[in-house]
């Protein structure tokens, strides 16, 4: 089981299917929602569930293009949503599993503009970002729509390394950062000391879970 971020990073493309199950796992999520849901709040503070949906789909392309070597900004502007915003989201999500799949993508250097223009990356240490992302923002749609998302150890062992590995620091309470300020939040394991760590209230919005648990 991994457990340190450079296992992670060395582990090829078992980084790959990681990531995977974690956009799959938003994928059944996000499936449960319906078009009234979409004005529901969700623990991104200002956002909506129609403002977060329209972040992870235009991320899932921008992730995509940067696997092919593209770097305009412009690729990483949220869109409107469509008229299928279930059927949308599946979509893009299928682009970039199918980028972060193709033969030698371990080996690409990634152009993010979304963090500094101009900067490239490995591709293992791309691939981690949105592996984390799509851990957390599976759990906010679950939260927003009153349902339970459960990861199994080996994904969250993966995980917690690279939430960990976030900058803290002043630069998280400025606007349009990532993430927020490291939540306080004692005694938390597993998923909800990933969530605390990114600045997520493991307790959002203070329930006890709704009806219905999907387990990955």
């Amino acid at each position: 089981m991994i457990s340190t971020y450079e296992e992670l990073l060395g582990s090829g493309t078992e980084l790959i299917a990681l990531d995977a199950r974690a956009v799959r796992a938003s994928i059944e999520v996000v499936a449960g929602m319906t078009a009234a849901d979409l004005a529901v709040p969700t623990p991104c503070a200002g956002w909506d569930l129609r403002d977060l949906l329209e972040h992870m789909i235009i991320q899932h392309h921008g992730f995509a293009a940067a696997a092919r070597g593209e770097g305009d900004i412009a690729l990483w502007k949220p869109q409107p949503l469509g008229d299928d915003p279930v059927g949308e989201y599946r979509a893009a999500a299928e682009v970039v599993l199918a980028a972060f799949a193709e033969p030698g993508v371990l080996e690409r250097q990634l152009p993010l503009p979304e963090i500094r223009g101009g900067i490239v990356i490995p591709a293992p240490l791309a691939i981690s970002f949105h592996f984390i992302d799509y851990i957390v923002h599976t759990w906010d749609v679950a939260r927003a729509l009153g349902v339970t998302v459960e990861f199994d150890d080996e994904l969250l062992s993966a995980g917690l390394p690279v939430a960990a590995a976030v900058p803290g620091g002043a630069a998280r309470s400025q606007p349009g950062a990532s993430f927020a300020p490291e939540v306080d939040a004692p005694n938390v394991s597993g998923l909800d000391r990933i969530l605390s760590v990114l600045g997520r209230s493991p307790g959002w919005p203070e329930w006890a879970g709704g009806a219905m648990t999907i387990s990955v």
